[in-house]
């Protein structure tokens, strides 16, 4: 006999309710991560063990009718992560992309994560994952906000009024534990100012709406930029005050000599070694253009400053292994550009605590395989 296999299905209510809104305890599982980083517990895609994923876009035109054709975030992706340390799991983020969506009733990005033992290979569970990729995307910044920030950084500027960029300031009100105001710049000002008013009634802090993006950067003891990647965001190295953290989470830049005269920490430098190598197989007139972190690659590859592969990561800052900051007046920037350890750790924590509640539907694979 065989033996038999289950599995468990978590729908987006069930992930709630097994804590999956829970900023606080989400930071401290995506530190964790970030140490297991630093001293290589994980493993990702692709011969380097360090790809972001697999990206299937779209032609651009096609002569069959049923084809999709390619549009701006119009993709399906697969990122697949093993985490080690206590998770030793597992997963495959799985997603796709229209940019459609929002119009028919749907996000624009329909996300599912699912969980296999490391050993067995056997399906641990399947989940609807879009809230699980927002949380934990902004506790990234918020890990870097409670090790980078200035202690007494009290003004967060937040570049982009979208999902993404609210999840980002969660995130930081949580890690940073001193915000005490807020400032939303966003092309349209009554999307800013509705985020801030979600902001301010949810937290008790100050918060304002603008769309002069200098003035929410001059303001901006901690600046999160999660706006669109349909218009880059770029910014002046004049608007960034002394102390300041400047946090990417999506695309965008710094005019003049903001990346050769400020710190730069990654999320994780050995991830960006592949995406940097990656960017050198392209034609050279499209080399680092698309992407985070594209103009710090693009100084490496000029010998501007010093190579990724003598860069620092936060998981190194983490544990001490490596500098963070050093002075109150110090500015650092912070890239980070995603990856599925945080989605498979966040998934896994949320498995046990659904388990723990009686939470989902067990599903059979088999009473017994068939073996060939």
């Amino acid at each position: 006999m065989g033996k038999k296999t289950e599995f468990l299905y978590l729908n987006e209510e069930e992930i709630i309710e097994a804590g999956a809104l829970d900023y606080e305890k989400c930071i401290e599982v995506e530190e964790e991560v970030f140490r297991l980083l630093s001293v290589g517990d994980y493993v990702m895609g692709g011969d380097k063990q360090n790809s972001h994923g697999i990206m299937m876009k779209f032609p651009k035109e096609s002569p069959f009718p049923n084809m999709p054709t390619d549009a701006p975030d119009r993709r399906f992706m697969a990122m697949p992560a093993y985490v080690g340390g206590r998770f030793n799991v597992v997963g495959e983020k799985w997603y796709g992309s229209n940019i459609l969506n929002p119009s028919r009733g749907l996000p624009r990005s329909i996300l599912m994560v699912m969980l296999n033992d490391a050993d067995t290979c056997e399906p641990l569970a399947l989940m609807s994952a879009n809230l699980i990729s927002s949380v934990r995307t902004g506790c990234v910044p918020g890990v870097a906000a409670r090790h980078l920030a200035a202690p007494d950084a009290k003004v967060c500027s937040c570049i982009g009024a979208g999902p993404v960029s609210r999840a980002c300031f969660e995130g930081i009100f949580f890690g940073a534990k001193s915000i005490k105001e807020l400032v939303v710049c966003d092309l349209y000002l009554d999307k800013a100012e509705d985020f801030a008013k979600e902001m301010s009634a949810k937290y008790g802090i100050k918060a304002r709406g603008t769309t002069d993006i200098e003035e929410a950067c001059r303001a901006g003891d901690i600046i999160s930029v999660a706006a669109s990647p349909v218009k880059p965001i770029m910014l002046r190295d004049e608007w960034m005050k002394k102390g300041s953290l400047l946090i990417f989470s999506g695309r965008g830049g710094v005019d003049g000599d903001y990346f050769l005269n400020n710190k730069i920490i990654w999320d994780n430098a050995k991830m960006h070694e592949v995406y940097f190598d990656e960017h050198l197989l392209l034609p050279e007139n499209e080399r680092f253009i698309n992407g985070i972190g594209v103009q710090v690659y693009k100084l490496m590859y000029d010998g501007k400053i010093p190579p990724i592969t003598e860069s620092t990561s936060l998981g190194d800052v983490i544990r001490q292994t490596a500098e963070g900051r050093t002075s109150a007046d110090e500015r650092i920037c912070f890239i980070a550009s995603g990856m599925p350890v945080w989605d498979v750790a966040w998934g896994y924590d949320l498995y046990n605590s659904a388990k723990e509640k009686g939470l989902g539907t067990t599903l059979k694979l088999w009473d017994s395989p068939q073996l060939a």
